[in-house]
């Protein structure tokens, strides 16, 4: 097994076995994320990817979840796809699910054809960062794509059979846009749909351009109390029937989790009870471990 670099994997792959179909983020430029800082993108030789999995098979008894690595490992040719899928069902026979972090410009590569073609070969689900639904934070953040192409992308996915698992992150507009990011995000989630929704807190990375923008007093961070109450309208303003929503990283303040719509009203009042301190939250100094 050959890893490049560090691995990085959602919350929800900590029992996956991770391969790396790609090297780094196909875009790589967002002002608050520093992950792939140290990686050029590139897509692997399948060759290498095969030799890795047949790898693994020799050392390991059971491969119950796989998740291709790294942060867009959608980017890889279809055909290259389908035969590492292919050889997962061949020679990983008791896998159940296959994941892969995807973006709007990866979605936009491969044809409904394609992307139904990946779900038949067990290509079950594609993680999606949205940030925001606020097409200037966004712009800010320097994430190359509106929020509305993330939308699309991500209907486009689900429209042909892949679960999808979108990401959104509290305080990312400062106390400058915290309303119109709160909203806008609700908005965004809500045309979305997706089967999972998943809340982060901004953490201010060294070297980034977040953290110049702190240092030098434009943009100014959130308090807990204010992550809050930006979450709070948050979720007043999404509307996703049977999505699984999750506030449970390490970068969060208070911990939450529930089914919306049905578990709303109960996720609003303990973040009420966070905001007049009836509920401790986390030290910032915990934030992230």
């Amino acid at each position: 097994m050959r890893y490049i670099g560090n691995i990085y994997r959602p919350p929800s792959e900590a029992y996956s076995l991770i391969v790396q179909m790609t090297v780094g983020c196909s875009h790589n430029r967002c002002a608050f994320c520093d992950m792939y800082a140290d990686k050029h993108f590139y897509v692997r030789p399948v060759e290498d990817v095969l030799a890795d999995f047949a790898w693994c098979r020799r050392q390991y008894r059971s491969i119950g979840r796989v998740f291709l690595a790294d942060g867009d490992a959608l980017m890889a040719k279809t055909e290259d796809l389908l035969r590492v899928l292919d050889y997962i069902r061949r020679e990983l026979p008791e896998c159940q699910r296959v994941t892969c972090y995807a973006s709007p410009k990866s979605v936009r590569r491969k044809t409904d054809a394609e992307l139904k073609a990946l779900r038949e070969a067990n290509l079950q689900m594609v993680y999606m960062g949205l940030e925001s639904g606020s097409d200037d934070v966004l712009r800010r953040m320097r994430k190359g794509c509106s929020a509305g192409q993330i939308v699309e992308a991500a209907q486009r996915v689900r429209g042909e059979g892949m679960a999808v698992s979108v990401t959104a992150i509290s305080g990312l507009g400062g106390r400058e846009q915290w309303q119109e990011h709160a909203e806008a995000t609700g908005r965004a989630l809500s045309a979305i749909r997706a089967e999972y929704i998943g809340l982060l807190t901004l953490m201010v990375e060294p070297g980034t351009p977040v953290a110049q923008w702190v240092g030098d007093g434009s943009l100014t961070l959130l308090s807990a109390q204010e992550v809050l109450a930006e979450t709070y309208e948050l979720l007043r303003h999404t509307d996703s029937e049977g999505s699984v929503f999750r506030m449970n990283h390490a970068s969060n303040y208070l911990n939450l989790r529930g089914t919306l719509n049905r578990d709303r009203g109960v996720m609003l009042e303990k973040l009420r009870a966070g905001m007049d301190g009836s509920v401790r939250l986390k030290h910032e100094g915990f934030r992230a471990l």
